[in-house]
């Protein structure tokens, strides 16, 4: 007879201490509210951006509140060498990371009939190829202390693509395609992957479109909630999926979009 367990100790669960973490286009946004999230709960955390900026200066100070030892790195994605200069530089301060969230994306608002090869392709390179090749560079530490979590930002858009973001939202759809696959295979290691898929955050990002009003209202009748979301929104569940609490969890994907992708 299986027993009921009664010292669940759930704030211990939470605890990050002693992990680091890598969050990818952490500079501002969803990216930047996990980095923090993640060094609350103790992890030293690796904020990166595309190179120095005001924005990535203030994010590690918000994280460095919590966790003082947390470094940056600056790396443009678009490069195909840069994931192993990122893992590289942070091999070399502080070991690979056991945790990575793969945040950093590119997406052009463009009809499908009008984008180039070369723009294809950039976000391809961002949103997918990266993704892999820092799972592969994390994989190795991961397997040895047989403990690793993965999680990658997706977007609503895996389940209703915006006509104007096709190859973002195709990437988005491919980068979850191998969270589940990678799962799978990787499990009796210790290590997690997930993906979480956001829907309409209030982001710089999405600042310029989201200020015409007309707009707005339409994106906000399709919202069952009525309201955006905030990057705080997906820091909870990023911190889930990061921890020992979300151990049971892999191959998911947690859709933080206030219903949106629900049929209507």
């Amino acid at each position: 007879m299986i027993k009921p367990d009664d010292n669940i100790n759930l704030m211990g669960r939470f605890n990050l201490k002693g992990r680091r973490a890598l969050v990818t286009g952490s500079a501002r946004g969803i990216g930047r509210a996990i980095a923090v999230a993640l060094a609350e709960f103790g992890a030293r955390v690796i904020v990166h951006g595309v190179k120095p900026s005001q924005n990535l200066s203030g994010a590690l100070d918000a994280v460095r509140k919590h966790s003082p030892e947390s470094f940056a790195v600056c790396a443009d994605l678009r490069e195909p060498d840069a994931p192993k200069s990122i893992l590289d530089a942070i091999s070399r301060e502080c070991g690979l990371p056991d945790i990575l969230v793969a945040n950093a994306s590119l997406q052009y608002r463009t009809k499908w009939t009008d984008i180039t090869l070369e723009e294809a392709r950039e976000q391809m390179q961002v949103n997918f190829h990266s993704t892999m090749a820092l799972i592969q560079g994390c994989y190795p530490l991961m397997k040895k202390q047989r403990w690793g979590r993965v999680v990658t930002i997706g977007s609503v858009q895996e389940f209703r693509p915006h006509p104007d973001m096709a190859v973002y939202a195709a990437s988005k759809s491919a980068q979850e395609n191998l969270v589940r696959n990678l799962a799978r295979q990787v499990a009796a290691e210790g290590i997690c992957i997930n993906n979480i898929s956001p829907g309409v955050f209030a982001t710089d990002r999405n600042e310029e479109v989201l200020a015409n009003p007309e707009y707005a209202k339409k994106v906000t009748d399709c919202i069952p909630s009525h309201e955006y979301a905030t990057p705080a929104d997906a820091a909870g569940a990023a911190l889930l999926l990061c921890s020992d609490a979300g151990r049971y969890i892999t191959g998911s994907t947690i859709v933080i979009d206030g219903g949106l992708r629900l049929p209507g």
